[in-house]
């Protein structure tokens, strides 16, 4: 299926996803990646405000390269996602609705996306030029220092995503691997 997920992001919107679908964001959402998501839970600990709200937040796995003159942004692919796991179980437990990036996640981060009702989405990795298009509005809002892993506010429209852990306990990889090798194995026959 095929579906539009707009502003307000809500539990209840991700409900309707399954594992495979394919989903179109428009809205506000941030990029961190493995050094802002080390900070922002750092400051959590340390019992201080992180750089955004991370109840109901959708977080993108990106480190755009810099913007060409009138745009928003550089190109901004997907990184790999296992590099957040350490991280995101806290996150999601906070109330994350969202994570995206590319790649198969631990069984804890999958464990903690079911437990809170949240979902993972893959972007499409090789096409960081054509995921900036959909990038409308960047702004820097934490971590400056960190360069292109600053923690950035964006809003993007059309943004499409695959979701690979739904809220229902399905998981694409392995969902998609066993098709797979039930189809090779009926074809051997």
């Amino acid at each position: 299926m095929e579906y539009i997920l707009k502003e307000p992001f809500s539990k209840e919107a991700l409900r309707e996803f399954r594992a495979g679908d394919q989903v179109r964001i428009t809205g506000t959402i941030y990029t961190a990646r493995d050094a802002a998501h080390k900070r922002i839970t750092e400051m959590i600990a340390k019992g201080e405000e992180p750089p955004f709200e991370i109840e109901g937040s959708i977080i993108y796995y990106v480190g755009p390269t810099p913007a060409k003159p009138g745009n928003p942004i550089g190109s901004a692919g997907p990184t790999t996602s296992y590099r957040m796991d350490a991280y995101a179980p806290k996150l999601l437990d906070l109330g994350q609705l969202m994570m995206i990036g590319k790649g198969q996640r631990s069984p804890e981060v999958a464990e903690a996306a079911l437990r809170n009702g949240a979902v993972y989405a893959a972007a499409i990795g090789g096409a960081a030029a054509v995921m900036a298009r959909c990038v409308k509005s960047a702004e820097v809002i934490a971590f400056p220092d960190l360069g292109a892993e600053a923690v950035r506010r964006i809003y993007v429209e059309d943004l499409p995503v695959t979701i690979v852990l739904d809220t229902h306990g399905g998981n694409l990889y392995e969902e998609g691997r066993a098709a797979y090798l039930a189809q090779v194995k009926e074809e051997a026959k």
